[in-house]
């Protein structure tokens, strides 16, 4: 599993005091409030930076990172990743997983037959839509419904589905 969670990727700096507009890769923005910090992917390591501030600017979330005070302290950082720890990681509901822990869990057919792995999570208005890649070639697109997901177990990597008659 991994033990880093994406919550953001910086798209752009905010104003000349070290300010970033960061694009929100987790169900609630307003998460980043309760956040003290933060892993920051500067693509050659992992810092773990300070948050300052945060506030909200229509779909993006401002944040400040302490001791970053101007544009060039941040620029740089244009478009790097924003992770959380899994201790800092909001809870899960009953079958709710995260995103990471599903790719690469492996698929069966309610018979037992190995339809191939989760390569992607296609998240739609109704519901989560699973791009398993096809063992034999081909993706199938399996909505997140209890009728298509029979079980998951994410510590064994294995996913039980029934695929409908036309999937």
């Amino acid at each position: 599993m991994e033990q880093l969670l994406q919550v953001g990727i910086i798209s752009s700096t905010h104003g000349v005091h070290g300010e970033m507009k960061v694009f929100p890769t987790t169900d609630d923005a307003r998460r980043f409030k309760k956040l003290e910090s933060v892993m920051l992917d500067t693509g050659r390591e992992l810092l773990q930076v300070e948050i300052e501030s945060v506030r909200f600017f229509k779909q993006f979330v401002i944040i400040k990172f302490k001791d970053y005070d101007s544009i060039n302290d941040v620029e740089k950082y244009k478009g790097k990743s924003i992770f959380v720890t899994r201790k800092d990681a909001v809870g899960l509901e009953e079958d709710e997983y995260f995103i990471a822990d599903l790719i690469g869990v492996k698929v069966l057919d309610d018979s037992g037959t190995e339809l191939g792995v989760i390569s992607d999570v296609l998240q739609t208005g109704a519901n989560d839509v699973y791009v398993v890649a096809l063992f034999k070639g081909g993706e199938l697109l399996l909505p997140a419904i209890k009728q298509c997901i029979l079980s998951v177990d994410i510590e064994g990597g294995v996913m039980k589905v029934h695929v409908p008659e036309g999937l």
